[in-house]
């Protein structure tokens, strides 16, 4: 994608956080932006920015119906789609044995199932097109489990799990698929958007609480700053080779890491066991 054409920018959850910092990043390099939100009035201060580039509209990814409309009126407004965010989503934090049914579906409807039904809507413009990129905004904990994250990171595994094939797969028509992998940023995911089983179980207070009390207690002070974050994204939209994944801040950079060195040292120990698993030659 040539960094100097305009683009069309589609992203999912720009009320707030890193989904309103991309937003506005998008705005500021030109480019034209549909704004979605499940509340649309929250999306009045990015009208008013350049009522002309923007397209606001009430979406909620886990509806077909408003996924499908979103589109239609995106390629009415502005004949194309160049750049999907997949940003829509929200945290769960409880140990695994916690979390019920609903609330492990809910998790999966949104995280996973919500950014496969964009994906599905908009593949064939893409394709038509000949070009697009798909940023899926997903978490070092997409990457890295923690205990009190089990279902989150579930569902963000499940979530780059996909986005790899994905990869693959729309490669051919020119489209790219970067999978986001956030550390701590300072938006409201560890606040107010972070929800918790209704069923604690006081048997993992030294364990799943820890993280989730360590979670509450960062809210506000996390090192991560949105705003950078959103240049990053941009400038890998603007690049003629951008990653399959991309880690933003230094949490996330080190976790990733430290998982590859300790998956590659226990490959290395248990090699033997490994390949005696096969027929004697």
């Amino acid at each position: 994608m040539s960094s100097i054409q305009t683009k069309v920018w589609l992203i999912t959850g720009c009320s707030r956080g890193l989904g309103q910092a991309l937003a506005t990043a998008a705005l500021a390099a030109g480019d034209h932006l549909v704004a979605t939100a499940r509340d649309a009035a929250a999306l009045a201060p990015l009208v008013a920015a350049a009522p002309e580039r923007v397209l606001a509209l009430a979406l909620d990814v886990n509806e077909e119906g408003d996924v499908a409309d979103a589109i239609g009126q995106t390629l009415a407004r502005f004949g194309r789609i160049d750049v999907l965010v997949n940003n829509a989503g929200y945290g769960l934090a409880g140990a695994v044995e916690e979390i019920s049914d609903a609330e492990a579906r809910a998790q999966f409807e949104t995280n996973l199932f919500g950014t496969l039904n964009l994906i599905r809507a908009v593949l064939p413009t893409m394709r038509a097109q000949r070009g697009g990129h798909i940023l899926q905004i997903s978490s070092v904990a997409g990457f890295v489990a923690s205990p009190g994250l089990g279902l989150y990171n579930a569902s963000k595994f499940a979530l780059e799990g996909y986005s790899e094939a994905l990869a693959q797969e729309v490669a051919p028509f020119g489209i790219r698929v970067t999978i986001i992998e956030p550390g701590p940023f300072r938006t409201d995911w560890a606040g107010s958007s972070l929800a918790t089983p209704t069923r604690p179980i006081a048997d993992y207070a030294d364990s799943a609480h820890k993280t989730i009390a360590t979670i509450n207690g960062y809210s506000g002070k996390q090192p991560g700053d949105p705003l950078r974050a959103a240049a990053a994204m941009i400038a890998i939209v603007n690049t003629e080779h951008p990653p399959l994944r991309l880690a933003l801040g230094e949490l996330a950079l080190n976790r990733m890491r430290g998982k590859l060195a300790s998956v590659a040292a226990e490959l290395n120990t248990w090699e033997s066991t490994t390949l005696a698993t096969a027929y004697p030659s």
